[in-house]
């Protein structure tokens, strides 16, 4: 595995940060249920980042978003930051309140802002918008790879107006699946989850980059479609496959057996056997099994998305692959919310060699090799 050299600078590169504003551009967008932060882990996985300004002596001003309308409080997660380092919040992004606790922070304090998304301009990549938000600070630092993908201003506008850093996970990321773009062979690539129509350029990559790639998920629905047998009610993506090459490329692994439902009742099948009533819900037991085979023989596995409906707790399969891999002997770079999830419910993350915090920052990274967070980093005064 050989990997692309960085264009942009780490965190690291920064001289002199004691004293200095750093506005940090954190991966908090976390289930929040009944005040309560559900999950932790890309907020945990970005607290190497904040400990080491703070080490460094950093005044840091922490900012995300939560949820994609912007209704939701950043507040709660003021809670898990404040287990590794005393977190102030602020219950709004520019303001009174804002700029006295700003102004008092001492060197290796933190505040946290109120979800940037509260503001229509942070998803419009509004130039004001990140003019103001760089008037908090000295420095600028990316650590949100997760959200990279997005052309947003706290994101991308931002690096116009100060000198620009990657975080250390936002590092760790970019090296990791680095990797998985020049994987030792044999290599097996696992995808599921839905919507075909924008994966459908990964795969054609993929085909060529891998040895094996297996179509899990509602994206195998698809191809049952194209081949002309019933799907039912399942979920399928507006792209047909009819008359593709990838229907017949020997490289592509489909499942051989499927979960269906009816009403509350579920039973196994071939694909070929699914009725106008029932909907495919999962990835069958034989399909894992046969699965097994490849993941045990392969110098890498790249993993993104879930077999079975997660929503409505078709989690088996999937949680079953995950058990494999954690098992196998070689590289594993899994990805995406419900996968990881699966492997959280194993506790035994330590197995695997990276699971990345992204889902469609992963997918589009894997593609295109770059995002648009990191060309900015890379255009911006500090490169």
């Amino acid at each position: 595995m050989t990997m692309q050299k960085a264009t942009f600078k780490s965190v690291t590169k920064c001289p002199d940060l004691e004293g200095k504003y750093v506005f940090l551009r954190s991966s908090i967008n976390v289930p929040i249920v009944d005040n309560e932060v559900r999950n932790q882990f890309r907020i945990t996985r970005g607290i190497a980042t904040v400990q080491y300004l703070v080490s460094k002596g950093a005044r840091v001003i922490i900012a995300g978003h939560v949820g994609s309308d912007g209704s939701q409080s950043a507040q709660p997660i003021t809670d898990v930051f404040s287990q590794y380092v005393p977190t102030q919040f602020s219950s709004q992004i520019f303001g009174e309140e804002t700029t006295s606790k700003r102004d008092a922070l001492q060197n290796g304090e933190v505040l946290l802002l109120e979800n940037l998304r509260s503001d229509p301009r942070e998803k419009k990549n509004d130039v004001d918008f990140a003019k103001e938000l760089a008037s908090f600070a000295d420095v600028y630092v990316n650590d949100a790879f997760a959200a990279s993908h997005r052309e947003h201003a706290s994101l991308n506008a931002i690096t116009q107006f100060l000198p620009s850093y990657a975080g250390l996970n936002f590092m760790h990321e970019y090296e990791e699946l680095s990797k998985a773009l020049t994987p030792e062979h044999p290599a097996l690539f696992l995808l599921g989850g839905a919507k075909f129509d924008t994966k459908m350029p990964l795969v054609e990559k993929f085909l060529d980059v891998y040895d094996h790639v297996f179509i899990g998920g509602a994206l195998a629905n698809d191809f049952f479609k194209a081949q002309g047998y019933e799907v039912g009610g399942s979920l399928v993506s507006d792209v047909s496959l009819v008359d593709s090459p990838l229907l017949t490329n020997q490289k592509i692994i489909l499942p051989i057996d499927v979960i269906v439902q009816k009403n509350e009742t579920s039973r196994v099948c071939a694909p070929s056997e699914v009725q106008s009533d029932e909907r495919i819900m999962d990835a069958g037991p034989e399909t894992i099994q046969m699965l097994a085979k490849y993941i045990e023989g392969a110098q890498m596995v790249l993993w993104n998305g879930p077999f079975g409906d997660y929503e409505h707790e078709f989690a088996d399969q999937t949680i079953t692959t995950a058990k494999y891999i954690a098992e196998a002997k070689g590289y594993s770079v899994i990805g995406g919310g419900d996968t990881v999830a699966s492997i959280e419910e194993l506790n035994c993350q330590e197995k695997y060699n990276f699971l990345s915090t992204a889902g469609g920052a992963m997918l589009t990274f894997l593609e295109l090799g770059t995002l648009p967070a990191i060309t900015a980093l890379e255009n911006s005064p500090s490169a």
